[in-house]
């Protein structure tokens, strides 16, 4: 399994906001598209929140698909979604709000490989609500593979 990039999560960031990660984990964890969520390192200590999604949603040659979720304290953001392919390729993208040099403090990592970057307009920055552009953003996502 593919680690999110270096990139993805600083230190510079700030100190994961526990309480936003269990609010998502929550969400994520009645959401139908949701096979299970896990903390890493633990529900103690939580720094990532990665939910993996229910397989049987996807065409055959989407053999795994997961979110991982970084939120600080600062507000900063990271939200990488990756599928996995049974001929060894990846598709993935990626939500990031943070301070950086390359766009943009809200930008997105472009699919299918996240490399290409653009600036991102999000009608909010509460965690439901970029929670709730992620969820759609997959669920066309999904709509496109049927396709």
């Amino acid at each position: 399994m593919r680690q999110p990039p270096d990139d993805s999560a600083p230190d510079s960031m700030g100190p994961p906001d526990r309480q936003t990660l269990r609010l998502l984990e929550r969400h994520l964890a009645s959401d139908s598209l949701v096979a299970q969520t896990a903390f890493d390192p633990d529900s103690y200590e939580p720094h990532l929140l990665r939910a993996r999604l229910d397989t049987e949603r996807y065409p055959e040659s989407v053999t795994a698909a997961r979110l991982d979720v970084r939120w600080f304290t600062t507000g900063d953001f990271s939200i990488h979604y990756i599928e996995e392919r049974d001929a060894g390729e990846q598709w993935d993208c990626r939500w990031d709000w943070h301070p950086n040099a390359h766009n943009t403090r809200v930008h997105f990592h472009e699919p299918p490989t996240a490399t290409e970057l653009t600036d991102l307009e999000l009608p909010s920055l509460h965690p439901l609500d970029v929670y709730s552009t992620v969820l759609a953003a997959i669920e066309q996502r999904l709509e496109t593979l049927w396709s």
